[in-house]
């Protein structure tokens, strides 16, 4: 049974707010990277950067991050097919905020800081998520959230974006 939580127009705001307290905290917009991990955390990477551009009038560069290889629980998730780490810009004195669409364990997170560093050694990470649902394993917790939204553990919470899915939510899937 699917519940929305979010719907295109409270997307579109979160995007905003996001975007707002991205610029707020990175100061110099020049040092600015975003980094996308497959598959959502790219398409909202794209919009973050999208809005900043609307508001600052600057273009900041999107990268993406498949974890894949990083992961410490290939036993215990589904096999995939990794996708391509796209980080065409050196990484090395920038501000880099990881994006993605849910935070639950912290494993992907950690995983993504793994990968970043291979690309150089940035200045300062930040984690962007749109979706906080808690249970962490590892001490790990965003910078900027767009929505905490906590969850019994045998529920699920699923993003759908225009770009990867034809359309916007955010659900909350009771099993």
């Amino acid at each position: 049974m699917a519940k929305k939580i979010l719907n295109t127009e409270q997307i579109r705001r979160i995007v905003t707010r996001l975007a707002s307290q991205v610029i707020e905290k990175s100061g110099d917009l020049s040092q600015l990277v975003l980094l996308g991990i497959y598959t959502r955390g790219v398409s909202l990477a794209n919009l973050i950067a999208q809005q900043i551009e609307s508001l600052e009038g600057i273009k900041v560069p999107v990268g993406a991050v498949d974890v894949t290889f990083y992961r410490d629980d290939l036993d215990r998730i589904k096999t995939r097919t990794p996708a391509k780490t796209k980080i065409p810009f050196d990484l090395t004195g920038k501000t880099v905020v990881l994006v993605d669409d849910v935070i639950y364990k912290g494993r992907t997170i950690r995983a993504a800081l793994n990968a970043v560093t291979e690309y150089g050694r940035p200045q300062v990470i930040r984690l962007l998520v749109l979706v906080d649902r808690g249970h962490r394993e590892l001490p790990i917790h965003p910078d900027f959230t767009g929505k905490k939204l906590p969850t019994a553990k045998e529920e699920q919470v699923k993003v759908y974006l225009q770009d990867t899915d034809g359309r916007d939510a955010v659900e909350l899937i009771r099993e």
